[in-house]
């Protein structure tokens, strides 16, 4: 069975010209440290299919990125598959967050690899907004789908 994950999408328009620009997250930990464009994601985190998707959305959000996901309504973009097989569904939602106090929760992982010595890092090292086109360029390329359904919703 593949794995589920969900995730908000959050989106806000700047300086009263329509510019969009959306919320991600750089994956924390020493995998990627070194990594940019096709890393990038939208905060979102595994589920099982007892959990409702958006439940796991929201929950998942106020762990990657350590605030509370703005209030609006949630609208479904959908799902897509990752190349590892994953499933991802996103929720988008309007929000113009503050990130100056983001923190993501840690996870342990043994590091470096082999030497019996566990290292905690942040799910998330970083969280930005990124206007349409250059978030384009640093997200995962499959979650890419997921700005050209939130524009044909936004306009």
């Amino acid at each position: 069975m593949p794995k589920r994950s969900a995730g908000l999408l959050v989106y806000r328009c700047r300086d009263g010209h329509g510019d969009l620009e959306l919320l991600l997250a750089h994956p924390g930990g020493p995998f990627f440290t070194r990594r940019d464009e096709g890393v990038w994601t939208i905060p979102k985190g595994e589920h099982d299919e007892d959990e409702p998707a958006l439940a796991a959305a929201e929950r998942e959000f106020a762990e990657e990125v350590g605030l509370v996901p703005p209030e609006g309504d949630r609208v479904d973009l959908g799902e897509v598959v990752q190349a590892s097989g994953k499933r991802v569904r996103a929720f988008a939602v309007e929000g113009d967050l503050d990130l100056s106090s983001a923190m993501s929760n840690l996870f342990e992982l043994e590091w470096p690899p082999r030497s019996g010595k566990m290292e905690r890092f942040p799910e998330v090292d970083r969280v930005e907004w990124f206007p349409i086109e250059e978030a384009r360029r640093r997200v995962n390329p499959a979650q890419a789908a997921f700005f050209d359904r939130l524009v044909r919703l936004v306009g």
